[in-house]
């Protein structure tokens, strides 16, 4: 039975691997250190690193100790290669026009247009006065004598 388990990354050993090059972990290293490991590493019963190489050479040089793993309960070298090859090449890629589609969804998000943001601003503001009198309304109704 296969289950996700949180290990001690030098438990885990990396042998027999068809990735030679693991290539620039600048950007990957950035998307884990923002938003943590949003896909666990694949390793056996044994903590044989099945796939996930790169995302665990990536938690290594963040000085990360410990990381998510699913666990899978095959010993067969021709599935554990198999799950390699799917990690790996059953995947796609975002389109050229997909990619800069999110991109510039990502941009308008992060740096919303003067009105959007003041308007932001402005509840905010009226949301924290509420706050405040609520408070005051609060503590005025523990003093009060009845």
């Amino acid at each position: 039975m296969s289950h996700v388990q949180v290990l001690d990354i030098a438990s885990i050993k990396v042998r027999g691997r068809i990735r030679r090059d693991l290539g620039d972990l600048e950007s990957l290293k950035e998307s884990m250190a923002r938003s943590g490991l949003l896909n666990p590493v694949i390793v056996t019963t044994d903590y044989i690193l099945v796939a996930g190489q790169r995302r665990l050479e990536a938690a290594k040089q963040l000085g990360w100790h410990r990381i998510h793993c699913y666990i899978v309960d095959t010993e067969d070298p021709a599935e554990l290669l198999q799950v390699e090859l799917d990690e790996n090449v059953a995947r796609k890629d975002f389109s050229s026009d997909e990619l800069a589609d999110a991109l510039l969804r990502l941009d308008s998000l992060q740096n919303p247009p003067w009105p959007t943001r003041l308007g932001r601003a402005i509840r905010r503001f009226i949301r924290r006065i509420g706050e405040f009198f609520r408070g005051l309304l609060r503590g005025q109704s523990d003093h009060t004598v009845g």
